[in-house]
């Protein structure tokens, strides 16, 4: 069996153009795939947007668990009072407008009869 000048030889090194065609396919995706990378890399905008984000899960992760701490560190009347405070509060911001507003001319008076002496 004779070769034709023009036929390819069949080399066990030399790969198939299916091969070839597959081995293209491969690098077009993995270049793909380092592009979107590098885009990503070079999105200055979207990676400050990213870190924000981080950034406020965790503040809000810690006042969480301060939160809970001061609630277990604090006594249950001390509890009780400060909700039923904050739902008369709730109910009638009026009282507690005047009751802010009392207690802002009591510290200005004593503050200015500080000064004097």
């Amino acid at each position: 069996m004779t070769h034709e000048p023009d036929e390819p030889r069949p080399d066990a090194d030399t790969p198939t153009p299916d091969e070839l065609r597959a081995q293209v396919e491969r690098t077009r995706d993995e270049l793909g795939q380092t592009i979107e990378a590098l885009a990503g890399k070079a999105d200055v905008k979207a990676q400050a947007k990213e870190k924000t984000a981080q950034v406020a899960d965790l503040i809000h992760e810690k006042a969480t668990h301060t939160a809970q701490r001061v609630k277990d560190a604090t006594p249950e009347p001390v509890l009780d009072t400060a909700g039923r405070a904050a739902t008369a509060a709730r109910a009638n911001p009026k009282v507690l407008l005047v009751a802010g507003c009392a207690a802002l001319v009591v510290f200005l008076l004593v503050r200015r009869g500080c000064g004097h002496r």
